[in-house]
């Protein structure tokens, strides 16, 4: 029953929220609220600008070798606690990490990002 209670309160108030700014927010269609807006300066050309591939890949390098190493803080933070296995586990992910960082290079992904044109 407390599920169904739950379950119902967690869509009902997203709906809610949604229809309450609906209707005390102000709504005015004017040419400043229609224009794009770039640090307060008038935009200049097309807004649709194709991005090189380094960018994105740029991007998947950081997910993989900077988000990825946030797991090791926790294992850091215990390291007295825990024994000779989570060691071992947590040096098994460094040497992922690391070879992957190797395959990444090797293909170009990396030197991609960081080569001037």
């Amino acid at each position: 029953m407390i599920f169904w209670a739950f379950l119902i309160i967690s869509i009902l108030v997203p709906i809610l929220a949604f229809f309450i700014s609906g209707v005390l927010a102000p709504i005015s269609n004017g040419p400043e609220k229609l224009s794009t807006y770039e640090s307060g300066i008038e935009p200049m050309g097309d807004a649709w600008l194709q991005f090189r591939i380094r960018y994105y890949m740029f991007a998947l390098v950081f997910v993989i070798f900077d988000v990825e190493m946030v797991f090791l803080y926790p294992w850091a933070m215990s390291f007295d606690v825990l024994g000779v296995s989570v060691f071992i586990e947590a040096f098994i992910f460094v040497l992922i990490l690391i070879i992957s960082l190797v395959y990444a290079w090797r293909k170009g992904g990396i030197g991609m990002v960081l080569a001037p044109e």
